[in-house]
């Protein structure tokens, strides 16, 4: 033990900061937020409640090739599919267990079609479990009520890649151009 040491213990410095600390926080504002009086907007890109995006046909985007089902760690998502007599896939059902998800969006990432997002709306709760048991309705609903217009529009520009011109050839990649001559 040094001078130092027992400088410390004898003046009782230690405690005196201790004090000093306790002191300047008790005339501080709480930083505790006081949650449903204060909310919170949640971040862009935010993971929360699911929704199936509707074309500006009123139709779902979705056109039932099951990559998002395929790709769910927690196999939420369940698609139910039918032929039209035109020959083309239709989907009939579209349902996700929502307290079975992890919120990794996989899904969002695997779908090629841009169907399938995470809102930003994460206030969702219920007694029952078939309140959050989403179909196709309720999955569209969700598009309508918590990402239409702008936001949108920012929620996929921003956050989800790749792109169409991610898949350009990059000017300096060397190209086989076939034999001269």
């Amino acid at each position: 033990m040094t001078i130092k040491d027992i400088a410390k213990k004898v003046f009782l410095i230690e405690i005196f900061k201790g004090m000093a600390l306790t002191l300047r926080m008790m005339f501080t504002h709480a930083v505790t937020r006081q949650y449903p009086e204060e909310r919170r907007e949640p971040f862009p890109g935010f993971r929360g409640l699911h929704a199936l995006v509707r074309n500006p046909d009123g139709k779902a985007r979705c056109v039932g090739c099951g990559l998002c089902a395929a790709i769910c760690p927690s196999q939420c998502i369940n698609i139910y599919t039918s032929e039209s007599k035109d020959h083309k896939k239709v989907v009939d059902r579209y349902e996700i267990e929502v307290l079975r998800c992890v919120y990794c969006a996989f899904c969002v990432e695997a779908c090629p079609f841009g169907a399938v997002v995470l809102t930003p709306h994460f206030e969702y709760s219920d007694y029952s479990r078939d309140a959050l048991y989403m179909d196709k309705e309720k999955l569209l609903s969700n598009w309508d009520k918590f990402m239409t217009g702008k936001r949108a529009e920012e929620y996929f520009e921003r956050f989800w890649r790749p792109k169409l011109e991610d898949f350009t050839t990059p000017e300096n990649q060397p190209v086989f151009r076939g034999k001269e001559g």
